[in-house]
Protein backbone atom coordinates (compact mmCIF):
# COMPACT_ATOMS: atom_id res chain seq x y z
CA UNK A 1 0.00 0.00 0.00
CA UNK A 2 0.83 3.44 0.04
CA UNK A 3 0.80 5.37 3.14
CA UNK A 4 1.81 8.50 5.10
CA UNK A 5 2.47 9.54 8.32
CA UNK A 6 1.52 12.88 9.57
CA UNK A 7 3.22 14.44 12.25
CA UNK A 8 4.79 18.00 12.43
CA UNK A 9 8.37 16.70 13.73
CA UNK A 10 10.75 14.57 12.64
CA UNK A 11 14.01 12.78 14.86
CA UNK A 12 16.14 12.95 14.87
CA UNK A 13 16.11 16.83 14.09
CA UNK A 14 13.18 17.03 16.89
CA UNK A 15 14.14 14.79 19.84
CA UNK A 16 11.43 13.79 22.12
CA UNK A 17 9.05 10.05 22.19
CA UNK A 18 6.59 11.14 19.95
CA UNK A 19 9.19 11.79 17.05
CA UNK A 20 10.84 8.37 17.88
CA UNK A 21 7.85 6.74 18.00
CA UNK A 22 6.21 8.07 14.19
CA UNK A 23 9.61 7.70 12.85
CA UNK A 24 9.69 4.06 14.11
CA UNK A 25 5.98 3.42 12.83
CA UNK A 26 7.15 4.89 9.24
CA UNK A 27 10.15 2.56 9.49
CA UNK A 28 8.26 -0.46 10.23
CA UNK A 29 6.06 0.13 7.94
CA UNK A 30 8.27 0.39 4.97
CA UNK A 31 10.06 -3.10 6.34
CA UNK A 32 6.34 -4.29 6.19
CA UNK A 33 6.98 -3.82 2.04
CA UNK A 34 4.62 -0.46 1.76
CA UNK A 35 5.65 3.15 0.14
CA UNK A 36 5.67 5.26 2.77
CA UNK A 37 5.39 9.17 2.98
CA UNK A 38 6.31 11.30 6.10
CA UNK A 39 4.79 14.66 5.99
CA UNK A 40 6.05 16.95 8.42
CA UNK A 41 7.52 20.38 8.75
CA UNK A 42 10.79 21.76 7.65
CA UNK A 43 13.59 21.49 10.41
CA UNK A 44 16.77 21.55 7.95
CA UNK A 45 18.50 23.66 5.93
CA UNK A 46 18.53 22.43 2.40
CA UNK A 47 16.36 19.73 0.34
CA UNK A 48 14.33 17.20 2.92
CA UNK A 49 16.43 14.61 4.46
CA UNK A 50 16.85 11.21 2.50
CA UNK A 51 15.85 8.36 5.00
CA UNK A 52 15.77 4.33 3.52
CA UNK A 53 12.31 3.65 2.55
CA UNK A 54 10.77 6.77 3.64
CA UNK A 55 9.56 9.67 1.56
CA UNK A 56 10.15 13.08 3.73
CA UNK A 57 7.50 15.57 2.40
CA UNK A 58 7.76 19.43 3.90
CA UNK A 59 4.52 20.65 4.01
CA UNK A 60 5.00 23.57 6.63
CA UNK A 61 7.94 25.74 7.50
CA UNK A 62 7.44 26.68 11.08
CA UNK A 63 10.52 27.23 13.33
CA UNK A 64 9.18 27.39 16.53
CA UNK A 65 6.17 25.30 18.19
CA UNK A 66 6.24 26.63 21.57
CA UNK A 67 6.07 29.47 23.36
CA UNK A 68 8.26 30.70 26.10
CA UNK A 69 6.72 27.93 29.50
CA UNK A 70 7.19 25.42 26.58
CA UNK A 71 3.57 25.41 25.46
CA UNK A 72 2.85 24.52 21.85
CA UNK A 73 1.37 27.72 20.05
CA UNK A 74 -1.94 27.49 18.03
CA UNK A 75 -0.65 29.17 14.81
CA UNK A 76 2.21 26.95 13.91
CA UNK A 77 -0.50 23.67 14.74
CA UNK A 78 -3.20 25.95 12.06
CA UNK A 79 -0.56 26.06 8.99
CA UNK A 80 0.45 22.81 9.70
CA UNK A 81 -3.00 21.10 9.77
CA UNK A 82 -2.96 23.71 6.18
CA UNK A 83 -0.31 22.08 4.63
CA UNK A 84 -2.12 18.23 5.64
CA UNK A 85 -5.20 19.69 4.11
CA UNK A 86 -4.00 21.39 0.83
CA UNK A 87 -1.10 18.12 0.35
CA UNK A 88 -4.03 15.56 0.88
CA UNK A 89 -6.93 17.88 -1.42
CA UNK A 90 -4.32 17.61 -4.48
CA UNK A 91 -2.85 14.05 -3.83
CA UNK A 92 -6.33 12.06 -3.05
CA UNK A 93 -5.25 9.45 -5.42
CA UNK A 94 -1.52 8.86 -4.74
CA UNK A 95 -2.25 6.96 -1.24
CA UNK A 96 -4.56 3.99 0.41
CA UNK A 97 -3.80 4.61 3.97
CA UNK A 98 -3.03 7.68 5.96
CA UNK A 99 -2.18 7.40 10.19
CA UNK A 100 -2.40 10.65 11.28
CA UNK A 101 -0.74 11.57 14.74
CA UNK A 102 -3.73 13.70 16.70
CA UNK A 103 -1.23 15.96 18.17
CA UNK A 104 -1.92 18.56 17.54
CA UNK A 105 -5.64 17.87 17.64
CA UNK A 106 -5.65 20.38 14.51
CA UNK A 107 -4.52 18.03 12.00
CA UNK A 108 -7.65 15.54 12.12
CA UNK A 109 -10.15 17.33 10.93
CA UNK A 110 -7.77 18.85 7.81
CA UNK A 111 -7.10 15.01 6.71
CA UNK A 112 -10.36 13.85 7.03
CA UNK A 113 -12.29 17.14 5.20
CA UNK A 114 -9.31 16.59 2.30
CA UNK A 115 -10.11 12.68 1.79
CA UNK A 116 -13.86 12.80 2.37
CA UNK A 117 -15.26 10.32 -0.12
CA UNK A 118 -12.02 9.50 -1.10
CA UNK A 119 -11.45 5.97 -0.01
CA UNK A 120 -8.21 6.54 1.48
CA UNK A 121 -8.25 4.15 4.86
CA UNK A 122 -7.41 6.93 8.14
CA UNK A 123 -6.02 6.22 11.12
CA UNK A 124 -5.23 8.47 14.31
CA UNK A 125 -2.55 7.95 16.84
CA UNK A 126 -3.51 9.61 19.92
CA UNK A 127 0.02 10.50 22.08
CA UNK A 128 -1.74 11.92 24.61
CA UNK A 129 -5.75 12.39 25.83
CA UNK A 130 -6.33 15.36 28.02
CA UNK A 131 -9.42 16.38 30.43
CA UNK A 132 -10.77 19.78 29.66
CA UNK A 133 -9.54 21.35 32.20
CA UNK A 134 -5.78 20.40 32.13
CA UNK A 135 -6.04 21.96 28.77
CA UNK A 136 -7.15 25.56 30.41
CA UNK A 137 -4.25 25.20 32.94
CA UNK A 138 -2.17 24.67 29.88
CA UNK A 139 -2.94 26.92 27.18
CA UNK A 140 -5.72 29.35 29.10
CA UNK A 141 -9.01 29.88 29.48
CA UNK A 142 -9.90 30.51 25.94
CA UNK A 143 -7.68 28.54 23.63
CA UNK A 144 -7.65 25.67 26.51
CA UNK A 145 -11.35 25.46 25.72
CA UNK A 146 -10.79 25.68 21.60
CA UNK A 147 -7.74 22.77 22.11
CA UNK A 148 -10.30 20.83 24.18
CA UNK A 149 -13.01 21.13 21.52
CA UNK A 150 -10.70 20.10 18.74
CA UNK A 151 -9.46 16.91 20.79
CA UNK A 152 -13.07 15.86 20.85
CA UNK A 153 -13.42 16.57 17.40
CA UNK A 154 -11.16 14.63 16.74
CA UNK A 155 -11.63 11.79 18.75
CA UNK A 156 -15.97 11.84 16.96
CA UNK A 157 -13.54 12.26 13.34
CA UNK A 158 -11.63 9.20 13.91
CA UNK A 159 -12.23 6.06 11.94
CA UNK A 160 -10.21 4.18 14.48
CA UNK A 161 -7.97 5.60 16.89
CA UNK A 162 -4.64 3.67 18.76
CA UNK A 163 -3.13 5.50 21.63
CA UNK A 164 -0.10 3.60 24.52
CA UNK A 165 -2.21 3.22 27.99
CA UNK A 166 -5.08 2.42 29.46
CA UNK A 167 -5.61 5.31 30.94
CA UNK A 168 -5.58 7.28 27.80
CA UNK A 169 -7.86 4.66 26.03
CA UNK A 170 -10.68 4.96 28.83
CA UNK A 171 -10.42 9.01 28.16
CA UNK A 172 -10.75 8.41 24.24
CA UNK A 173 -13.64 5.99 24.83
CA UNK A 174 -15.35 8.36 27.04
CA UNK A 175 -14.71 11.54 25.36
CA UNK A 176 -16.03 11.44 21.33
CA UNK A 177 -14.83 8.05 20.35
CA UNK A 178 -17.13 6.06 18.39
CA UNK A 179 -15.43 2.30 18.14
CA UNK A 180 -13.48 1.25 20.75
CA UNK A 181 -9.20 2.49 20.87
CA UNK A 182 -6.74 0.51 19.73
CA UNK A 183 -3.69 0.01 22.59
CA UNK A 184 -0.82 -1.03 21.57
CA UNK A 185 1.11 -3.39 23.53
CA UNK A 186 3.89 -1.02 24.43
CA UNK A 187 6.39 1.36 22.63
CA UNK A 188 9.94 -0.83 23.53
CA UNK A 189 12.32 -0.37 20.86
CA UNK A 190 14.90 -3.27 21.50
CA UNK A 191 18.41 -2.80 19.77
CA UNK A 192 19.92 -5.80 19.87
CA UNK A 193 21.33 -6.71 23.58
CA UNK A 194 22.16 -4.14 26.13
CA UNK A 195 24.12 -5.17 28.63
CA UNK A 196 22.85 -4.49 31.88
CA UNK A 197 25.10 -2.64 34.47
CA UNK A 198 23.84 -4.68 37.75
CA UNK A 199 26.07 -3.04 40.10
CA UNK A 200 27.03 0.57 40.81
CA UNK A 201 30.00 1.58 42.37
CA UNK A 202 31.21 4.94 44.20
CA UNK A 203 28.39 7.12 44.97
CA UNK A 204 24.63 6.77 44.07
CA UNK A 205 23.51 9.04 40.86
CA UNK A 206 20.11 9.83 40.83
CA UNK A 207 19.59 11.27 37.04
CA UNK A 208 16.46 13.16 35.71
CA UNK A 209 15.92 13.57 31.70
CA UNK A 210 13.81 15.40 29.96
CA UNK A 211 12.62 18.92 28.95
CA UNK A 212 12.24 21.61 31.99
CA UNK A 213 8.78 22.44 31.88
CA UNK A 214 6.23 23.17 34.46
CA UNK A 215 4.41 19.58 34.09
CA UNK A 216 7.98 18.06 34.54
CA UNK A 217 7.82 19.19 37.96
CA UNK A 218 11.86 19.49 37.61
CA UNK A 219 12.29 22.16 40.32
CA UNK A 220 10.63 19.64 43.28
CA UNK A 221 13.87 16.97 42.75
CA UNK A 222 16.91 19.33 44.68
CA UNK A 223 14.52 19.17 47.53
CA UNK A 224 13.75 15.13 47.45
CA UNK A 225 17.59 14.83 47.06
CA UNK A 226 18.17 16.75 50.12
CA UNK A 227 15.83 14.62 52.02
CA UNK A 228 16.97 11.10 50.70
CA UNK A 229 20.69 12.12 51.52
CA UNK A 230 19.49 12.29 54.86
CA UNK A 231 19.03 8.04 54.77
CA UNK A 232 21.81 8.08 51.86
CA UNK A 233 24.67 10.96 52.67
CA UNK A 234 27.13 10.50 49.27
CA UNK A 235 23.97 10.37 46.91
CA UNK A 236 24.46 12.62 44.37
CA UNK A 237 22.51 13.71 41.43
CA UNK A 238 22.61 14.63 37.40
CA UNK A 239 19.98 16.64 36.10
CA UNK A 240 19.93 16.10 32.26
CA UNK A 241 18.01 18.68 29.95
CA UNK A 242 17.23 22.07 29.54
CA UNK A 243 14.08 24.67 29.48
CA UNK A 244 11.73 27.27 30.97
CA UNK A 245 11.89 25.97 34.22
CA UNK A 246 15.08 25.62 34.70
CA UNK A 247 15.93 28.87 36.27
CA UNK A 248 13.69 27.58 39.46
CA UNK A 249 15.80 24.42 39.29
CA UNK A 250 19.28 26.16 39.69
CA UNK A 251 17.60 28.42 42.22
CA UNK A 252 16.67 25.58 44.55
CA UNK A 253 19.87 24.06 43.91
CA UNK A 254 21.52 27.09 44.94
CA UNK A 255 18.88 27.70 48.14
CA UNK A 256 19.43 23.67 49.25
CA UNK A 257 23.27 24.52 48.99
CA UNK A 258 23.43 21.41 46.52
CA UNK A 259 25.98 22.83 44.52
CA UNK A 260 28.58 19.94 44.78
CA UNK A 261 25.91 17.46 44.80
CA UNK A 262 24.01 18.19 41.69
CA UNK A 263 24.84 18.53 38.15
CA UNK A 264 22.81 20.08 36.04
CA UNK A 265 24.57 19.67 32.70
CA UNK A 266 21.79 20.68 30.12
CA UNK A 267 21.25 18.72 26.72
CA UNK A 268 24.15 16.28 26.07
CA UNK A 269 25.23 13.71 23.62
CA UNK A 270 23.06 10.44 23.28
CA UNK A 271 26.08 8.39 24.03
CA UNK A 272 26.96 10.62 27.81
CA UNK A 273 23.02 10.21 28.33
CA UNK A 274 22.91 6.73 27.65
CA UNK A 275 26.09 6.12 30.11
CA UNK A 276 25.07 8.60 32.90
CA UNK A 277 21.35 6.44 32.92
CA UNK A 278 23.14 3.20 32.75
CA UNK A 279 25.42 3.89 35.82
CA UNK A 280 22.78 5.62 37.71
CA UNK A 281 21.55 4.31 40.78
CA UNK A 282 18.16 5.75 40.25
CA UNK A 283 16.29 7.24 37.20
CA UNK A 284 13.76 9.61 38.75
CA UNK A 285 10.83 11.47 36.73
CA UNK A 286 8.55 13.89 39.23
CA UNK A 287 6.61 14.37 35.69
CA UNK A 288 2.40 15.02 36.63
CA UNK A 289 1.93 13.84 32.47
CA UNK A 290 3.09 11.59 30.31
CA UNK A 291 1.52 9.59 27.12
CA UNK A 292 3.47 6.50 27.89
CA UNK A 293 7.11 6.65 29.55
CA UNK A 294 9.74 5.79 26.73
CA UNK A 295 12.44 6.60 29.52
CA UNK A 296 10.98 4.34 32.20
CA UNK A 297 11.70 1.46 29.87
CA UNK A 298 15.24 2.99 28.68
CA UNK A 299 16.59 2.45 31.93
CA UNK A 300 14.78 -0.86 32.66
CA UNK A 301 16.84 -2.50 30.05
CA UNK A 302 20.03 -1.78 31.55
CA UNK A 303 18.90 -2.33 35.02
CA UNK A 304 18.58 0.94 36.71
CA UNK A 305 15.24 1.44 38.75
CA UNK A 306 13.14 4.12 38.63
CA UNK A 307 10.81 6.62 40.73
CA UNK A 308 8.03 8.25 39.14
CA UNK A 309 5.51 10.35 40.87
CA UNK A 310 1.43 9.42 40.97
CA UNK A 311 -0.61 12.04 39.50
CA UNK A 312 -3.89 11.53 37.57
CA UNK A 313 -2.50 12.66 34.04
CA UNK A 314 0.90 10.09 34.29
CA UNK A 315 0.20 6.96 32.21
CA UNK A 316 3.52 6.02 32.99
CA UNK A 317 2.93 4.82 36.37
CA UNK A 318 1.70 2.06 34.36
CA UNK A 319 5.01 0.29 33.74
CA UNK A 320 6.03 0.34 36.89
CA UNK A 321 5.74 -2.61 39.52
CA UNK A 322 7.17 -1.35 42.91
CA UNK A 323 9.63 -3.47 44.42
CA UNK A 324 10.29 -4.80 40.84
CA UNK A 325 11.35 -2.09 38.64
CA UNK A 326 11.34 0.88 40.77
CA UNK A 327 8.30 2.64 42.98
CA UNK A 328 5.73 4.96 42.48
CA UNK A 329 6.21 8.10 45.46
CA UNK A 330 2.53 9.01 46.62
CA UNK A 331 3.50 12.97 45.63
CA UNK A 332 6.14 15.94 44.84
CA UNK A 333 7.05 16.39 48.71
CA UNK A 334 10.78 16.18 49.72
CA UNK A 335 9.17 13.23 52.16
CA UNK A 336 7.37 11.45 49.92
CA UNK A 337 9.65 11.67 47.04
CA UNK A 338 12.80 11.87 48.60
CA UNK A 339 11.92 8.69 50.65
CA UNK A 340 10.98 6.67 47.60
CA UNK A 341 14.35 7.76 46.37
CA UNK A 342 16.56 6.71 49.09
CA UNK A 343 14.63 3.35 49.31
CA UNK A 344 15.16 2.38 45.90
CA UNK A 345 18.79 3.35 46.09
CA UNK A 346 19.29 1.20 49.50
CA UNK A 347 17.28 -1.82 47.53
CA UNK A 348 20.99 -1.90 45.54
CA UNK A 349 21.72 -4.77 43.40
CA UNK A 350 18.57 -7.24 43.94
CA UNK A 351 16.36 -4.30 42.52
CA UNK A 352 18.13 -3.99 39.65
CA UNK A 353 18.82 -7.58 38.78
CA UNK A 354 14.65 -7.63 38.80
CA UNK A 355 14.24 -4.45 37.19
CA UNK A 356 16.37 -5.85 34.32
CA UNK A 357 14.65 -9.42 34.25
CA UNK A 358 11.20 -7.10 34.11
CA UNK A 359 12.40 -5.43 31.13
CA UNK A 360 13.87 -8.80 29.46
CA UNK A 361 10.24 -10.45 29.95
CA UNK A 362 8.30 -6.79 28.19
CA UNK A 363 10.47 -6.34 25.81
CA UNK A 364 10.01 -9.59 23.88
CA UNK A 365 5.66 -8.11 23.61
CA UNK A 366 5.51 -4.93 24.66
CA UNK A 367 7.70 -3.50 21.46
CA UNK A 368 7.07 -0.38 19.51
CA UNK A 369 7.18 -2.88 16.44
CA UNK A 370 4.00 -4.96 17.78
CA UNK A 371 2.18 -1.31 18.14
CA UNK A 372 3.22 -0.53 14.70
CA UNK A 373 2.21 -4.07 13.01
CA UNK A 374 -1.28 -3.91 15.05
CA UNK A 375 -1.93 -0.22 13.83
CA UNK A 376 -1.15 -1.27 9.79
CA UNK A 377 -3.57 -4.62 10.17
CA UNK A 378 -5.99 -1.93 10.74
CA UNK A 379 -5.41 0.14 8.25
CA UNK A 380 -4.92 -2.99 6.02
CA UNK A 381 -8.03 -4.23 6.71
CA UNK A 382 -9.28 -0.23 6.53
CA UNK A 383 -8.24 0.24 3.11
CA UNK A 384 -9.57 -3.10 1.92
CA UNK A 385 -13.45 -2.55 3.17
Amino acid sequence: MRIAVAYDCLFPWSKGGGERQYRRFAEEFAAAGHEVTYLTRRQWDGAPPQLDGIKVVEISHDDGLYDDNGARTLGPAIKYAKGLFFHFLKNRGSYDAVLVSALPSTNVPAVRAALVFSGVAVGVDFLEVWRPDQWRTYAGPVIGRVASTLQWLAAKLSPFASCHSRMNAGRLEAGGLRSKAVVSPGLIDPQGEVEPNLTVSGAPNVVFVGRHIPDKRVEALPAAIAEARKSVPDLTATIYGEGPSRAAVLAEIDRLGLQDVVRTPGFVSQEELDEGIRTAAVLVNPSQREGYGLVVVEACAVGTPVVLVDADDNASVELVENGVNGKVAASTSPADLGGAIAEVVTAGEPLRKTTHAWYAQVSKTNTIQAAARGILDRLVAAARE
